[in-house]
């Protein structure tokens, strides 16, 4: 067999820049002249270090260079594939019923249960039961919430077509499965799973529908015993990117988790950490990205970068050099509710909602070893005021330059407020948009994380919060730039 893999490799070597590789043609170059069939698993076998896509006609062509492009329109559903096979999972484990009867009436105690232990911040044991009921409560939410995520890091030209993935954590396959549709189907993709529960199985099934371009090894084990040079085998190259999702807040050291899997990346590589939206958790993934801040990890590789320092990409900015944060940086986004997912409805019997989880709402950081930034400038001081010296401009007016961290907080008729940011703040501060004309609309217009400049915005302390409130009114210019 060694001897026919190297003669496929070589035959696909030199082809690969000819025309498309036939595996109908070229194996009567193989010794033995094996079917075509035992030529195209080889092949497929060997399609990432190869660079290697295959087409829907079974032939092989080179990988594209060209950088993914950023998602165009809303996440709308979970498509019907992934929910036809978690509905077939749920039939061969419970029955063609397994939404009713004593298998239903398990199924939601368990999703109660579930809610009522992490709202309680208890523990979770991955049982099968419990895998069962978190894929039919979360796995559309976070199949949506990783495709915007990542759509940042294609904004910026840095998702490329032929990815290493290392998914830490991977539980159900929520986030694999929105990567998977994130990518365009000529991407090629070696993805490894980090996941010692049950919920591996689920993820196994539905990994069955990744693709012929998806490459997928699950690999039954914790985050923390894993090694992560063990997932590419001799590739030195390291991961392009690396996947935590709602998985650092149940460890027991997550900073040192995060550590050993930013030490995964290659040379330009990104890890994407992904939380859910509620107070706890996406303060703690904030202070985590702040605990690793500027520290020096050497990527995975044979070439290490020069200045090699824990960089976040977005969506936190760090507007002003030698500032840091120190606010208690709960930030979410927020995008469209989902439709209803069939086996959802299933499940919730009483039709009051309490098994639907349509909501896309969620914390993340991504981060980088090379320093890039999704936004990065240097204010001028003598133009721009900071959020570190707000104190010196209550009652007056000022210009300033703040991302805009949230979607409207305010409830019913009530003013639209947002949590805006610079990375100098060390409380929160919100625009409060009291007047909206045309020269302001843009605090309510722009989307989560993007930089707006204010002109003349107006400054009150508000003891109530605690925060600072920036007054957006007729006199107030928002742009977003």
């Amino acid at each position: 067999m060694d001897d026919r893999r190297e003669a496929v490799r070589s035959n696909a070597r030199y082809l690969r820049n000819v025309r498309p590789i036939d595996p109908e043609e070229i194996y009567e170059y193989v010794p033995g002249e094996p079917h075509p069939a035992v030529v195209r698993q080889l092949l497929r076998e060997e399609a990432f270090d190869l660079g290697l896509v295959e087409r829907p006609d079974g032939r092989f062509v080179p990988v594209g260079d060209d950088p993914v492009s950023p998602i165009d329109e809303p996440v709308r559903r979970l498509p019907a594939s992934y929910a036809d096979r978690l509905d077939s999972e749920l039939a061969d484990r419970y029955g063609p019923d397994w939404h009713e009867g004593a298998s239903g009436e398990l199924l939601r105690s368990t999703i109660r249960r579930l809610k009522r232990r992490y709202l309680e911040r208890e523990p979770v044991v991955y049982d099968p039961d419990v895998a069962a009921g978190y894929a039919i409560y979360h796995l559309p939410g976070y199949y949506a919430a990783v495709q915007y995520a990542l759509s940042e890091l294609a904004e910026g030209g840095l998702l490329g077509r032929r990815l290493r993935v290392l998914d830490v954590g991977a539980g159900v396959g929520g986030p694999a499965l929105g990567l998977f549709d994130a990518l365009p189907a000529d991407a090629l993709v070696e993805y490894h799973a980090v996941e010692p529960s049950a919920a591996a199985d689920v993820l196994e099934t539905l990994l069955s529908g990744a693709g012929r371009n998806v490459h997928p090894t699950i690999h039954r084990t914790t985050a923390e015993s894993f090694e992560p040079a063990d997932a590419f085998g001799s590739a030195e190259e390291g991961a392009d990117l690396v996947l935590a999702c709602n998985v650092l807040d149940e460890l027991d050291d997550p900073e040192a988790v995060l550590r050993r899997y930013l030490g995964a990346l290659a040379l330009d590589g990104s890890l994407l950490a992904l939380a859910p939206a509620d107070r706890h958790t996406s303060v703690g993934l904030r202070a985590l990205e702040r605990a690793v801040e500027d520290e020096r990890i050497e990527p995975a590789g044979d070439q290490p970068l020069e200045e090699p320092r824990v960089t976040p990409y977005s969506p936190a900015v760090r507007l002003w050099p030698g500032e840091r944060p120190t606010d208690r940086g709960w930030s979410f986004d927020v995008r469209p509710d989902l439709e209803t997912p069939a086996f959802q409805r299933r499940l919730d019997r009483a039709g009051d909602g309490e098994f639907v989880n349509v909501d896309v709402q969620f914390s993340y950081s991504i981060l980088r070893l090379d320093g890039r930034r999704r936004i990065d400038l240097a204010p001028d001081p003598d133009r721009w005021a900071r959020m570190a010296e707000m104190d010196r401009h209550v009652t007056g007016r000022i210009d300033l330059l703040a991302a805009k961290f949230s979607h409207s907080l305010s409830e019913g008729d009530a003013n639209p407020l947002y949590l805006i940011a610079d990375g100098s703040q060390s409380v929160d501060h919100y625009a409060v948009l009291t007047k909206e004309t045309a020269l302001n609309r843009a605090l309510r217009t722009a989307g989560y994380g993007d930089l707006l400049s204010f002109e003349r915005v107006l400054v009150l302390w508000n003891d109530d919060e605690e925060a600072y409130n920036l007054v957006v009114d007729e006199e107030t210019i928002v742009d977003r730039l």
